[in-house]
């Protein structure tokens, strides 16, 4: 099978997936749609950075917004340490801070901070010409509550829950058998969010993200993504859902900061 067809069958069986999760006549079988569609915009930096053979840093800003950047989504700060394996496979470890705003047709009724610990595991794997990555990420949130009171919401508590991600990636090189400076490139991935353990509702599924980009590698550092981002997020109530159409515009920079001697 040619490396076309495996993206091919693997975009439309994703597509497939998403719509089954998110139809809400197979889901729901209610009359009326409890399903929203939006539109929002994420302009992110990602940064892996090499500290010596076996240990580097990560670090990690998103900016989320509505619509094309008039009203806050999500901010999102994430670093942490990664530890590189013999074997090829990565370990990580860190922490993210994340605030999230009421936006869209279906808001949270206020804004909310969240502490994040969290733990992944890398493996990559080559098929030809593309490059295959599998992300296992395990979360655990400490999510802000509020009450009501006289002016507005105050802090109330800090809700514990815990989350698996799995996300499946891939990367075809356009203009050469494999990612270089001056590359261009097409990126695609889905990400299965599961909630799990104590507090969790009847959604399970919390969010699947189903992503296809255009990425251009400028310098063994520097590499930037534009795409598409289709993102299902599932309420807490069992009920009602997002479906939100998102541009994103990722800038990568991975600096290797071991001494000279160290680099093979």
């Amino acid at each position: 099978m040619s490396v076309f067809a495996l993206l091919l069958r693997f975009l439309c069986a994703i597509a497939l997936l998403c719509f089954l999760c998110s139809s809400p006549t197979i889901i729901l079988a209610q009359d009326e749609d409890p399903t929203v569609t939006q539109w929002n915009s994420w302009y992110m930096f990602f940064g892996n950075h090499r500290l010596s053979e076996r240990w580097g840093l990560h670090t990690e800003y998103q900016w989320r917004r509505e619509g094309l950047g008039a009203c806050w989504q999500q901010s999102l700060l994430r670093i942490g340490a990664d530890r590189y394996l013999k074997s090829g496979p990565m370990l990580s470890v860190g922490y993210a801070w994340i605030q999230s705003f009421p936006y869209g047709e279906q808001p949270v009724a206020y804004d909310f901070h969240e502490h994040r610990i969290w733990q992944q595991l890398i493996l990559r794997h080559r098929a030809g010409v593309v490059d295959f990555q599998h992300r296992y990420l395990s979360e655990q949130r400490f999510l802000q509550r509020k009450e009501a009171a006289e002016h507005g919401y105050e802090h109330e508590e800090w809700l514990l829950r815990h989350r698996a991600r799995y996300r499946f990636f891939m990367t075809l090189p356009l203009n050469d058998r494999t990612i270089l400076p001056g590359t261009l490139f097409l990126a695609a991935y889905d990400e299965v969010f599961l909630g799990f353990g104590p507090g969790i509702g009847p959604n399970i599924l919390d969010q699947n993200r189903l992503y296809l980009a255009l990425g251009m590698q400028f310098t063994p550092a520097v590499q930037l993504q534009s795409g598409y981002l289709n993102h299902l997020v599932f309420k807490s109530d069992g009920i009602r859902a997002e479906r939100n159409h998102t541009l994103q515009l990722a800038l990568t920079i991975n600096l290797d900061l071991r001494r000279a001697e160290e680099i093979p």
